[in-house]
């Protein structure tokens, strides 16, 4: 499988933690109802590989603070703490149990600076605000409703990466409002596809340009009745 993750340019190390990562995530899916991708050649591809795609996009020389919101099984975030050891990487994940599984991996891999938060991204610490250098998600929620959750722990000309599926462009239409209320704009979308055809892809850059109003986020229910429009 390694062959999937060389354009990645890993090294020995890291190709070891990726395969304990995958052995791991199939011990303890049924436990966690982690994912219901289990076969060997796919989680590589539509988990790790699409989870690297970002370093594509991003200069990760410049970047530190990192969050991943909605984690899951860890996803994008830990591929891309493990290909950057660097990185101060917060998970936010509101499912218990799924943040069990994420300190396992954590342990078992040995990776520093890796914080994970076993609550909703609306309720983590007002400290985070305006923060990150990054924020990630993948596969959490549509856009207008992705980003009041997401952008306002973005530090000012820090950026937001949403993970989302081919047919973005009417998120993107949707969410023109709110990014004028997050006083961010999208600065690139990046298309791509997955090895052997399992998929096309596409992550659409946000840069914010401006403090987060103390308005937001909202609470969740409320953000899901009324995205921002």
């Amino acid at each position: 499988m390694n062959s999937y993750l060389e354009k990645y340019e890993l090294d020995i190390i890291q190709l070891k933690q990726f395969e304990k990562y995958y052995e791991l995530l199939i011990a303890e899916n049924r436990k966690y109802n982690l994912t219901s991708i289990v076969e060997k050649k796919e989680v590589y591809i539509k988990h790790f590989c699409d989870s690297l795609e970002i370093i594509n996009v991003m200069d990760f020389s410049k970047i530190v603070n990192i969050c991943d919101i909605g984690s899951g099984a860890g996803f994008p975030g830990l591929p891309l703490k493990i290909k950057y050891p660097h990185l101060k990487l917060v998970i936010v994940e509101s499912n218990r149990k799924k943040t069990m599984f994420l300190k396992m991996v954590v342990d078992m891999l040995k990776l520093d600076d890796v914080y994970i938060l076993n609550e909703r991204v609306e309720e983590i610490d007002i400290k985070y605000k305006d923060y990150f250098d990054l924020v990630v998600a993948r596969a959490v929620s549509t856009l207008p409703i992705l980003m009041e959750l997401c952008i306002p722990y973005v530090k000012v000309e820090g950026n937001f990466v949403a993970m989302k599926g081919i047919n973005y462009e009417d998120e993107i239409e949707k969410a023109q409002t709110g990014l004028k209320k997050l006083k961010s704009s999208i600065f690139a979308i990046k298309l791509y596809n997955l090895d052997e055809d399992m998929g096309n892809r596409a992550l659409i850059i946000i840069n914010k340009k401006n403090k987060t109003s103390s308005d937001y986020p909202r609470r969740y229910a409320i953000i899901k009745k009324s995205p921002l429009k």
